[in-house]
């Protein structure tokens, strides 16, 4: 396994990492959560991913249940929760979402109580909150850390200027501005990484905990003969999910890509994960996995990586076509 610092920070983090979107309470069990979360674990992984909104509470709860069977060490890995979206579904009130103190406060400590821990390593705002002062959040994220609840705050799906907004609020202040982002980062979503946050990783050093390096399982060529049963497509309320992905033209080029990787003797998921973590500005690709071969197949980019030349990385880019176009005046 490799470790790359989190942006300036002392943090390390393995350069692949286990998350809990959508399979958790949704696709798994307790006891395949165990078996998948030690699996990755014993590979090396360090970091957890987590947000109250998943699955309500209960992916929070599920993973909770898992580390205290498994007894680890806490200093041996690295635990995150997010807050905005709140956990009660439409009934929620006025103060159980979004960034204000309150809930902030709030949704850190609930967070704690689920997953069974005295501390979050990481927390992040998962969504920028235009009612809310960015005082206020830069103000209430420290007051978590000096209280020792947190030891990192990170921004999720936050604008370029909305981060550099956060950062210069913290250096008026004296605070901590916010050490990681989580942005989606793949083969079919490129720009925010590697055009509008390049002048952060530049002038003010940040980290990146990329989620879906799959593009929701659409680079592992499962979906190219249809939607399977049981995948995350298929599941009820993710068809947002499914409408947006499942698109000829995106199909055609993951067929292409596919005839690609089969012909250097790699895999497709290998390859795609491989890629996103080419980038020296990603941090740690989250994976997701409701299954121990699907857990192991990811693992395997790990071994494409060194294989990735400027050559081989030239070839993706132009089956894909998916490379930001920078204009310069």
């Amino acid at each position: 396994m490799e470790y790359r610092r989190m942006g300036k920070t002392g943090l390390q983090l393995s350069v692949l990492s286990f998350g809990s979107w959508v399979t958790f309470a949704r696709q798994t069990t307790d006891h395949i959560n165990e078996r998948l979360m030690a699996r990755a674990y014993e590979a090396g992984v360090n970091f957890f991913d987590n947000a109250e909104v998943y699955s309500a509470g209960e992916s929070e709860e599920m993973m909770g249940r898992v580390l205290k069977s498994l007894q680890w060490d806490r200093s041996s890995y690295v635990l995150s929760s997010k807050a905005f979206f709140g956990w009660k579904g439409e009934g929620k009130k006025p103060n159980q979402h979004g960034l204000s103190r309150k809930h902030l406060m709030e949704a850190c400590e609930e967070a704690l109580q689920r997953m069974q821990v005295e501390y979050l390593d990481l927390f992040y705002c998962h969504r920028p909150d235009p009612n809310v002062p960015m005082e206020e959040i830069v103000r209430t994220m420290n007051v978590l850390i000096q209280q020792g609840k947190i030891f990192y705050w990170g921004t999720s799906e936050w604008t370029a200027a909305e981060i550099m907004e956060a950062h210069m609020v913290a250096k008026d202040l004296h605070l901590e501005g916010p050490a990681v982002e989580q942005p989606e980062y793949n083969l079919f979503n490129r720009r925010k990484i590697e055009v509008d946050y390049a002048p952060i990783f530049r002038n003010v050093g940040m980290g990146t905990t990329i989620w879906s390096p799959l593009a929701s399982g659409l680079l592992t060529g499962k979906y190219n003969q249809g939607i399977p049963e049981g995948s995350r497509m298929a599941l009820e309320g993710y068809e947002w999910l499914r409408d947006r992905a499942v698109v000829d033209e995106k199909l055609s080029r993951v067929a292409a890509l596919g005839e690609f990787a089969k012909e250097l003797g790699l895999s497709l998921p290998a390859l795609s994960i491989a890629w996103c973590i080419s980038n020296p500005n990603v941090t740690t690709a989250i994976l997701g996995a409701t299954k121990m071969e699907q857990l192991e197949e990811n693992l395997k980019a790990l071994d494409v990586l060194p294989l990735l030349s400027p050559e081989l990385l030239s070839q993706i880019d132009e089956i894909m076509g998916t490379k930001p176009v920078v204009l310069r005046n």
